[in-house]
């Protein structure tokens, strides 16, 4: 008999950093209290990883994008992609993090969002602009999303299950 493997995403890679992970848990916290659920590390269709994915009580999905390090916010070129996949995009960020280059053209102000968050707990600095997605691209994410958070809830629940459909 062969050794139990985890379910594919039940078991998320963690943030890149404790910084992170203490941004992602206050944002989390803010959402949750605001009826949005979230997932970290999101797999998307692209192949991509939202850092945090969440729906909202209209069924909106939200993904925020975490930086703790000014190097990592600039050097950033794959964020444009998640545009594809959410209604509303925030940046997440540290509260020591300087925000002044996230209000530049490049980081698109007018669409993007801006949470500011510690372990504890988060601001919306700017609310996010919606951009709906096209009905076909939100159902697929929204199946995704809910596809995933279950897989995790039961590699949490019971660690030790091996689907025998798992490759």
């Amino acid at each position: 008999m062969s050794a139990v493997q985890p379910l594919p995403d039940s078991q998320p890679r963690e943030l890149a950093s404790p910084a992170a992970a203490a941004v992602a848990r206050g944002i989390c916290r803010l959402f949750a209290q605001n009826d949005i659920w979230c997932l970290p590390e999101m797999p998307l269709l692209s192949g991509r990883r939202a850092d945090l994915m969440g729906i909202d009580a209209k069924g909106h999905l939200i993904i925020v994008e975490i930086k703790v390090a000014r190097g990592d916010l600039l050097g950033d070129a794959k964020w444009h992609e998640y545009l594809d996949y959410c209604d509303r995009f925030y940046w997440g960020l540290a509260p020591q993090l300087d925000r002044a280059c996230i209000e530049l053209p490049g980081f698109r102000p007018e669409r993007c969002g801006v949470i500011v968050a510690d372990g504890y707990d988060a601001e919306i600095l700017r609310a996010a602009a919606t951009v709906p997605l096209a009905a076909a691209r939100r159902k697929a994410m929204t199946k995704r999303l809910a596809r995933a958070a279950l897989r995790r809830h039961l590699g949490l629940v019971d660690p030790q299950f091996a689907p025998r459909w798992e490759s």
